[in-house]
């Protein structure tokens, strides 16, 4: 049986004037297959239900609870897992992933639910609470309905959960064939110590998703997503905290997760997926999507889809569509994060939907910065990309909105940016920019947290330690996203690194229509250039990093370290459409020696 992904290569292959061999051996003559781009999507040709804004309350997640070990039957092998013995759990967690309905909004016809997939009944998942020299287990149970049973008929019943971007063992990464299909589980365990046992290298804001092979996107999008929050002696989850060495930062129900998700949906709040539901335009002319010269690739029930990107018409934060939350006048700690799967935001907190409120940023992609950097402006949330923010609501007045206001303006296709700006109205707020709104409540409140003036240090970049130099070119090559010219292939060690050892890699876009934020798995790395230029000390990318936004024509220098395990890992474009089209690669921690 051919299936779609190796029909897509077979394309990619002709279009490089190449034959290709078919799975029986036959060799296959190609006339090079090509995707374009033109295509209605659903949230254009059918947009989704109307609802009215800032009624439904935000849903907060409950914290994961664990479990007793002998709730785990059968128990944990230890040889499944390396230097499980170095760390063992001192805590057992169970989930279940599993078919649910959800309601997204109080307004018909979202209030009758919608299917999707979920954590132990809910979407987001559980929030998990951890803390370093805490080690953990978790299971994760598939008791999704096997292949055609299900209610979610666009995603897949198969997952393999990522903890992004966890310092854990390859066999608990969530490495994209490493899947659990229904009525399998697979376990994970998590060490919890810093990268290189190096206390600069310790990570607050992460976050844990499906990563399937092939089926990411849809699988994210359909609701296996949550937060993984880590803390340690300095930022310990208690503004309260007597310890010298802590931050105080506003914790407990101050310290608020936000994961926003862009939806399309249909008639009755079923949620779409383009690749299966792609409203065609009846145009005939080339460029408009029909089902013409300038159509997309069209599967064999006769609906098209898209590899450029998904987009959703409805903003979503914490699976609810543009809620609000009640806020007393006092300091929070607002974990913002993007779960994609395509759309690139650029994100203040505004009084008037326009204007940028004063904010502090101390963390990017959960890495706290050296210094808190103020900001009073607009700032780009691509996918996966993780800021945590410090507002101050004291300085509102009981009855105050602030809103959390998107002005960049995305192409329809899902491929990025337009390079447009869409806030700024003469007639007030624009409900169409506006993610969530927060509302003041009440007099004046004790506030003990505190914002710190100095935080977490950069680590020391030692280029003696660096080993190789490597380039990886982003690009578009006849119909898919490729690395080097190359579809992702999970048995293909595209780089071995040995252990213990820094490389310094060039991430460049070639590509003059398409943004990538661009995640490696497993440790964080330190940005030396953007575009020949190097990084200014004390700016937003000055901090740690696992994300890299590659827009047209971009390219990244940074370096790396790759310590503590070995195994297989992968670097991806999180728009994880283009990862699952097939934007991947996969890289090994070897030993010393054996590098290449």
């Amino acid at each position: 049986m051919v299936n779609r992904r190796f029909t897509l290569k077979l394309g990619a292959a002709a279009g490089a004037g190449l034959l290709s061999r078919s799975v029986t051996g036959q060799i296959i003559p190609q006339s090079g297959l090509v995707f374009p781009s033109g295509y209605t999507p659903s949230w254009v040709g059918r947009p989704s239900p109307p609802v009215r804004p800032f009624v439904t309350p935000l849903f907060q997640m409950p914290i994961a609870q664990p479990v007793p070990l002998s709730a785990l039957d059968p128990p944990p092998d230890p040889a499944r897992h390396q230097r499980y013995n170095d760390f063992l759990p001192k805590k057992f967690y169970i989930q279940n992933l599993e078919e649910i309905k959800w309601a997204y909004h109080i307004d018909p016809p979202y209030n009758q639910g919608s299917w999707v997939y979920g954590f132990d009944g809910i979407q987001p998942g559980p929030t998990f609470i951890t803390n370093y020299g805490e080690p953990l287990f978790v299971r994760r149970n598939n008791r999704l309905p096997p292949v055609g049973q299900g209610k979610v008929t666009w995603a897949l019943p198969s997952f393999s959960i990522h903890t992004h971007n966890g310092h854990q063992a390859s066999e608990s990464d969530g490495f994209p064939s490493d899947f659990a299909d229904p009525g399998q589980f697979w376990d994970h365990h998590y060490p919890s110590f810093p990268a290189g046992f190096d206390p600069t290298e310790v990570m607050g804001t992460l976050w844990y998703h499906d990563h399937r092979l092939d089926f990411t996107a849809t699988n994210v999008y359909a609701g296996f997503s949550g937060f993984f929050l880590a803390f340690d002696e300095r930022d310990s989850n208690n503004e309260n905290d007597k310890n010298p060495k802590a931050f105080r930062l506003p914790s407990g129900k101050y310290d608020v997760p936000l994961i926003l998700h862009d939806i399309s949906f249909g008639p009755n709040a079923e949620v779409l997926w383009d690749f299966v539901g792609a409203h065609p335009s009846t145009s005939s002319e080339p460029g408009h999507g029909g089902y013409n010269g300038d159509a997309p690739f069209v599967e064999s029930n006769g609906t098209p889809y898209t590899i450029n990107g998904m987009i959703g018409d409805m903003f979503t934060v914490n699976r609810i569509i543009q809620p609000y939350l009640k806020v007393e006048r006092r300091k929070y700690r607002l974990r913002l994060l993007n779960g994609g799967p395509s759309r690139n935001y650029s994100v203040a907190f505004t009084k008037d939907g326009s204007t940028p409120e004063k904010v502090f940023i101390i963390s990017n992609e959960g890495n706290l910065l050296p210094h808190p950097i103020e900001m009073d402006d607009y700032f780009d949330l691509w996918p996966a990309n993780r800021y945590d923010i410090i507002i101050d609501f004291s300085k509102y007045q009981d009855g105050d909105y602030i809103y959390l206001t998107n002005r960049m303006e995305e192409r329809q296709d899902g491929a990025g940016e337009t390079g447009r700006y869409t806030t700024g109205t003469s007639g007030g707020v624009n409900p169409t920019n506006l993610i969530m709104r927060f509302d003041v409540v009440g007099g004046t409140v004790q506030d003990p947290s505190h914002l710190p003036d100095h935080m977490i240090d950069r680590p020391l970049i030692d280029l003696s330690e660096v080993k190789r130099e490597r380039l990886f070119v982003f690009d578009y090559t006849n119909g898919l996203f490729t690395i080097n010219g190359r579809l992702m292939d999970p048995n293909r060690i595209d780089a071995a690194i040995e252990q213990g050892s820094a490389e310094i890699w060039t991430l460049r876009n070639d590509g003059d229509a398409w943004s990538h934020p661009i995640h490696t798995h497993f440790e964080e790395f330190q940005i030396i250039e953007i575009n020949g230029k190097p990084v200014p000390p004390g700016s937003i990318n000055w901090g740690r990093k696992d994300v890299v936004q590659l827009g047209p024509g971009d390219e990244v220098k940074f370096f790396g370290r790759w310590r503590d395990f070995f195994g297989k890992f992968v670097m991806h474009c999180h728009n994880v459409v283009h990862e699952d089209h097939a934007m991947m690669i996969r890289w090994d921690i070897v030993p010393p020696g054996q590098g290449y």
